[in-house]
């Protein structure tokens, strides 16, 4: 088994979710009392929060490249950044590593393509939606064709998950907010939806929304133990 390493805190709510589900893969996919051999480097989601909407990008990818090469150095032997958005500076954390980046958009990318599916619908923060170092992989690399939400919608998406999910707040009320949201995106042509923040998965779970949906955590957490344990991807 190879060792996987979490670049995690971002927010630690989904950061406990990746934890938990790979650990539950490998014990199912093992037998017995069997869990992953794991690095965790939890950030201060404060310090990103402020990178994020101050547009301090290169700042942000600065210091997260040095807390990856900590997971690097302490044994990971391939790394996951526990979120959609701070994708963003994927490409400055993959250079300062010497080991392999799973990268999100692949994963789940790569399970939207298994089900036949081209138009998808995309939810996340504004970050996620709306610039394309995440949008644009998944059209340029995988030929999906991606919607997002009109521009009042991003924001109630962006705001629910700033101001409640990485608190850990989760409301009957926002998760009719979303459900609406979605119908939205069904309604233009989506033949699914695409949790693109990895807190989304607390809010929103596949019966609350009547076409598939696409975790990016678990699909993402799921893509590593494959990797670890090297065997085919085959996440569902």
């Amino acid at each position: 088994m190879k060792t996987i390493g979490l670049l995690g805190g971002l927010s630690w709510e989904s950061s406990r979710e990746y934890y938990r589900i790979i650990n539950e893969a490998v014990r199912e996919r093992l037998g017995g009392v069997h869990s992953a051999a794991c690095i965790l480097y939890s950030v201060d989601f404060a310090e990103i929060e402020t990178l994020q909407h101050q547009n301090r990008w290169e700042e942000a990818g600065t210091l997260l490249s040095q807390r990856a090469e900590y997971v690097e150095r302490g044994g990971a032997e391939l790394l996951l950044i526990c979120s959609n958005t701070m994708h963003r500076v994927a490409e400055a954390i993959e250079g300062r590593l010497t080991i392999p980046l799973l990268h999100i958009a692949d994963s789940t990318a790569e399970a939207i393509t298994r089900h036949g599916i081209r138009t998808i619908g995309l939810l996340g923060t504004r970050f996620t939606m709306e610039q394309p170092f995440y949008r644009g992989r998944l059209e340029s690399k995988y030929g999906l064709n991606i919607l997002i939400p009109p521009a009042a919608e991003r924001l109630v998406v962006h705001e629910i998950i700033y101001h409640e999910l990485v608190r850990g707040i989760i409301t009957s009320e926002s998760k009719h907010r979303y459900q609406e949201i979605i119908a939205g995106l069904i309604s233009r042509g989506a033949e699914g939806i695409i949790l693109g923040c990895t807190e989304i998965m607390l809010l929103i779970r596949p019966d609350d929304v009547m076409l598939p949906t696409f975790d990016t955590t678990t699909l993402h957490a799921l893509a590593a133990v494959n990797m670890a344990l090297a065997v085919p991807s085959e996440t569902p």
